[in-house]
């Protein structure tokens, strides 16, 4: 199943994913990591109060595994860390923005067909009912 959402062409959105969440892993909320270079939207995880305090004292993106329930360094196991410059949140106070500088090949655990780890977790573009993928840049930056 998960082979086919990473790199399948048919929509297969996980809509229960939050709820899950909610009711399993209490006291998190999203942080979406952003290339501060050139904008481009990195990965979306989630973070608890220790990995916000982790990642301030490392100044690397740290995460809460949602699936592990474990704290996550960005890229410990891999290399491909992503170095923090600024912590944003939002209006609400209910997601945070990591703004940050990738500091190895790729940042995606999925790999493309070179088999290179991919530069963002949104490689994919929905259109006419289909998942295609996506230049390095979105289309608009082209």
């Amino acid at each position: 199943m998960s082979h086919e959402r990473e790199e399948g062409t048919l929509p297969n959105i996980d809509f229960s994913k939050i709820e899950q969440i909610a009711a399993s892993v209490p006291g998190v909320i999203p942080a979406v990591a952003q290339n501060v270079e050139d904008g481009l939207v990195l990965m979306l995880g989630y973070v608890n109060q220790a990995a916000l305090e982790k990642a301030r004292e490392l100044q690397l993106a740290v995460f809460w595994s949602t699936s592990r329930n474990e704290l996550w360094i960005k890229g410990a196991g891999s290399g491909d860390q992503l170095e923090l410059v600024e912590i944003r949140i939002n209006c609400e106070q209910n997601s945070i923005l990591y703004l940050v500088r990738p500091t190895g090949e790729g940042v995606c655990h999925t790999r493309g067909a070179d088999n290179r780890s991919r530069p963002s977790c949104y490689y994919r573009i929905l259109e006419e009912g289909e998942l295609k993928y996506a230049p390095y840049r979105p289309s608009w930056q082209q």
